[in-house]
C-alpha cells in the first residue's frame, strides 16, 4: 500500500495538480484569483499538452517512442537523485549574496522588465558555458541528446545541470539587485515558457510565431538551438527574449531549405539510458587518457567540445565556419555574425 502511495503521489508531482488539488478540495475557490491559485492552475498545463502531443504521435503514427522512454527513465532517475539540490543552491546564493547587490528592487512593472532582462542574461551565460567548457557539456549534453523534439525533452537533464545553472543564475540575478520574489516570480514564468519552447511539431507545426520572432524565442529558434546541423550549432542560447542573442552573435532563425536534425554530433544510442545520461563523461575520459601531457589532460575538462590536442579540432564554431566557406548562398550570415 505505500508503494502504491509513493506512486500516486510521484503522478500527482509530475501532473503538478498537487497545488490546485488542494484548493479544490479546501473549497475556497476565490483562492485561484491569487498568486498562488494562478500557478497551481499553470503548473499542469506542461505535463497535460505533453500528454496530448504523446496521444496525437500515435495517431500520426510518429510518437517518438524511444525519445519518450528515455526522458522518462531520466525524469524518474533525477526525482531521487538530485531533488533539492537546486532549491539548496539557490537559497545559499541568495544569503551569500544579497548584500552585494549594486542596486535593490521592488515588486514593480519597471522593475520586472530590469529583472527579466537580467535573468536572461543570466541564463545566457549559464547556457553559453554549458556549450563551450567541455565538463558542463557533459551535464548539459543529455538535455540535446534526444534526436527528436517534444516536451518530454523539458525532463532531460542531468541531476548535476539544475544546481549549476542556477548557482550562476541567481548569483548574477542577486548581485544585479533582483529581489528574491521578484526573481521566484521570474523564475516561474520563465520555467513554465522554457518547457513550452520544446513543443513537437505533434502539437505545434508551425512555431516561428511571425512578428513575434523579433524580440522572443520561440520553439522555432530552440529547435535551432537542438539541432546538430553546421549552420544551427550553438545558436540561440536565450530562453523568452532572443536580446542576449543578437547582442552577441548568436542568433540564428530556422531555415526553411534546411531540415533540422535533431541530437548531438558523437555517435550514440539515443534510446539507451547509459549512453544519453553518462556517454558525454565517458567520451571525456577516454580523451584525457589519450593525452600525455598534464596541460592537454586539463584542456580537454575546460575547452569546448570537439577541441582536441592534435591540432584536428571539430568545435562549433569550426565546423559553422567551414559549412559557411563552402555554402555560398549563407555567405551574408558570415559577414553579418560574428559568432562568440
Amino acid at each position: 500500500m505505500e508503494i502504491l502511495n509513493t506512486l500516486i503521489q510521484e503522478i500527482i508531482s509530475f501532473l503538478g495538480i498537487a497545488n490546485a488539488w488542494e484548493l479544490l478540495q479546501k473549497g475556497d475557490y476565490g483562492a485561484f484569483t491569487t498568486y498562488e491559485g494562478i500557478t497551481a492552475l499553470i503548473y499542469p498545463i506542461i505535463a497535460l499538452l505533453l500528454i496530448l502531443e504523446f496521444v496525437l504521435g500515435l495517431v500520426y503514427k510518429k510518437p517518438s517512442t524511444k525519445v519518450y522512454k528515455v526522458n522518462f527513465l531520466i525524469y524518474v532517475f533525477n526525482r531521487f537523485v538530485g531533488r533539492f539540490i537546486a532549491i539548496a543552491m539557490v537559497t545559499i546564493c541568495i544569503g551569500v549574496f544579497q548584500k552585494y547587490a549594486i542596486v535593490q528592487t521592488k515588486m514593480t512593472w519597471y522593475w520586472f522588465i530590469y529583472g527579466y532582462i537580467i535573468w536572461e542574461f543570466a541564463h545566457f551565460v549559464y547556457h553559453y558555458l554549458g556549450h563551450k567548457v567541455r565538463i558542463l557539456w557533459c551535464l548539459h549534453s543529455t538535455h540535446h541528446a534526444p534526436e527528436s523534439m517534444n516536451l518530454s525533452v523539458t525532463y532531460a537533464h542531468f541531476f548535476l545541470e539544475a544546481p549549476y545553472a542556477d548557482t550562476i543564475r541567481t548569483t548574477i540575478c542577486i548581485l544585479m539587485g533582483v529581489q528574491p520574489e521578484l526573481l521566484f516570480l521570474i523564475m516561474f514564468i520563465d520555467g513554465t515558457y522554457g518547457a513550452f519552447i520544446h513543443v513537437g511539431d505533434n502539437l505545434l507545426k508551425d512555431a516561428k510565431f511571425g512578428p513575434l520572432k523579433k524580440f522572443m524565442l520561440t520553439p522555432s529558434h530552440h529547435r535551432v538551438h537542438h539541432a546538430r546541423n553546421p549552420l544551427y550549432m550553438d545558436m540561440n542560447f536565450c530562453n523568452l527574449l532572443n536580446i542576449w542573442d543578437r547582442v552577441f552573435g548568436t542568433y540564428q532563425e530556422e531555415k526553411d531549405d534546411i531540415k533540422i536534425e535533431y541530437g548531438i554530433t558523437r555517435e550514440m544510442d539515443s534510446g539507451n539510458f547509459i549512453d544519453v545520461y553518462f556517454g558525454e563523461f565517458i567520451a571525456l575520459f577516454k580523451d584525457i587518457k589519450s593525452a600525455d601531457k598534464w596541460k592537454d589532460k586539463l584542456s580537454y575538462v575546460f575547452m569546448p567540445p570537439g577541441w582536441s590536442h592534435i591540432g584536428e579540432h571539430k568545435t562549433s564554431k569550426v565546423t559553422r565556419e567551414e559549412f559557411l566557406k563552402i555554402n555560398r548562398k549563407f555567405k551574408d550570415l558570415k559577414k553579418t555574425k560574428k559568432v562568440l
